[in-house]
């Protein structure tokens, strides 16, 4: 059985949950990512895209220099369970329309699985229906 820990990327980057939004911008540019992981320690608290930053504090005129990344959260971040098998990545992506998902072992942040991820997994058709489920 294909878990998250097999086709997951190890050592996920991610932000301090008192990072900024600048801090976070220049990474996510830096880096060429489109979303990072929000972490008190190795805990993590949530999720920032590049949407976020446009949506919630470019658009409403806040401050990035000002703005905590920790203020953007809202609600539950979705996860994946590093031994939940790839069906269960596959579900998860298209139930909550993501194409990444921090995977956690306990409260911890092991890695970050993505839709590329499961592209390269051999599991064509169930990265096929992902991708459309995604995209609907």
């Amino acid at each position: 059985m294909t878990t998250a820990r097999d086709i997951m990327t190890q050592g996920a980057d991610y932000l301090e949950s008192s990072s900024t939004v600048l801090d976070a911008a220049r990474k996510l540019a830096r880096e060429d990512y489109g979303a990072l992981p929000i972490c008190d320690g190795d805990k993590l608290q949530g999720m920032i895209t590049d949407r976020d930053i446009v949506v919630k504090v470019l658009a409403e005129g806040k401050d990035p220099a000002t703005t905590r990344v920790i203020d953007l959260v809202q609600g539950e971040v979705v996860t994946i369970g590093a031994d939940d098998p790839i069906e269960e990545i596959s579900r998860t992506m298209a139930q909550h329309q993501v194409r990444r998902l921090p995977v956690i072992d306990g409260d911890k942040l092991v890695g970050m699985v993505a839709q590329a991820d499961l592209a390269r997994s051999g599991e064509d058709k169930l990265a096929g229906d992902t991708v459309q489920a995604i995209s609907q």
